[in-house]
Order: structure tokens, then C-alpha cells, then sequence
């Protein structure tokens, strides 16, 4: 249960980061950060969240032997009011999370197991494994490409493939 995700917002109530609930807890616990009511967004410190969560809200809990404590599904910090600013990582999973499992050359949604990540520029060519080079391609497509550019093939892409911007909710899981 403690490993149940948390959002995490700014000072200013601004998204910056999804935490686990051990996380979240402690940063109420030690002052860092106040609890959320998820009704009216009351916020209150671990005193109080502790007096609520005896209540019966409802919701996740954390059970000690000597009471419970509802995990909150958002938490405000009392003193960040900046960003954590992540890089996207390059990897293959974030290249099919950038383009949304759609075969760039198509434009037709596939399942993974039907996608191929491809070179624009081929590799045979100097064209490298980065952002601006890699798009998914349905299995037909990538063979009728073959070792061709998208203009030398008469396949236009459907996006210029870049690098993502970094999103707070990209690969996380929100409660």
C-alpha cells in the first residue's frame, strides 16, 4: 500500500511530480507538505490528517498498531514553488510512447507487436539511432520504404520526428 502513488503539487498548486505513499506520508509527517481533502481541498498537517483518517473517509489506508492513516491522493508543499524538470529518456518504449503506437508513414493505429521502429535517414547512410531519426512504421510500410529516404520511397511522414518535451504524467501512474 505504501507503494501507491501520490500527487505532489508546488506551492503555487501546480503539478511537479507523482510520488509513492511512503513518500508522500513522511513529507507530511515531517512538516514538508500538507494533505489534501479530496472534497473542499482543505489542507492539513499529519495532526489533523490523522484525526480525519480516523473518520472513515473512505479511500487507501496505512494501519499501525495503534491507529490508522488515510493516504492522501494529493499533497501541497509548503515551500517548493519551482519545477523538477525531467529529460525525456531515449529509449524504445519512449519512442512508441512519442508516437502514440501510430505508424508515421500511414497514420494508422497499430499494436506494438505490429510496429517497427525505423530509420528516416538509413543507418547504412549515416543516419543515427536519435530522436529526429527514429518513427514507428507498420510492418508493410517499413519493407516498402525498405533502404530509401521518405522522399527517394514517395512516403512522406506524417510528423517530423523530435525529441519530446518531458510531461509530469508521461509513464506515470496517477490515482
Amino acid at each position: 500500500m505504501l507503494d501507491g502513488h501520490v500527487l505532489v503539487l508546488n506551492k503555487s498548486w501546480v503539478a511537479v511530480h507523482v510520488a509513492s505513499a511512503r513518500r508522500a506520508l513522511s513529507l507530511v509527517y515531517l512538516g514538508s507538505a500538507r494533505a489534501v481533502h479530496p472534497h473542499d481541498y482543505s489542507l492539513y498537517d499529519f495532526e489533523r490528517w490523522l484525526v480525519l483518517s480516523q473518520d472513515g473517509l473512505g479511500g487507501r489506508y496505512v494501519y499501525t498498531p495503534s491507529f490508522r492513516v488515510r493516504i492522501p491522493e494529493v499533497v501541497l508543499l509548503a515551500s517548493f514553488n519551482g519545477f523538477i524538470h525531467h529529460e525525456a529518456r531515449f529509449s524504445r518504449h519512449s519512442i512508441f510512447e512519442r508516437d502514440n503506437n501510430i505508424c508515421m508513414y500511414c497514420g494508422k493505429h497499430f499494436p506494438r507487436s505490429q510496429l517497427t521502429i525505423d530509420h528516416v535517414l538509413p543507418q547504412s547512410r549515416g543516419g543515427g539511432d536519435t530522436w529526429e531519426n527514429l518513427v514507428l512504421a507498420c510492418l508493410a510500410c517499413n519493407v516498402r520504404k525498405g533502404n530509401r529516404t521518405p522522399d527517394e520511397a514517395g512516403m512522406p511522414l506524417l510528423h517530423r520526428p523530435t525529441k519530446p518535451s518531458w510531461l509530469p504524467h508521461f509513464g506515470a501512474r496517477v490515482p
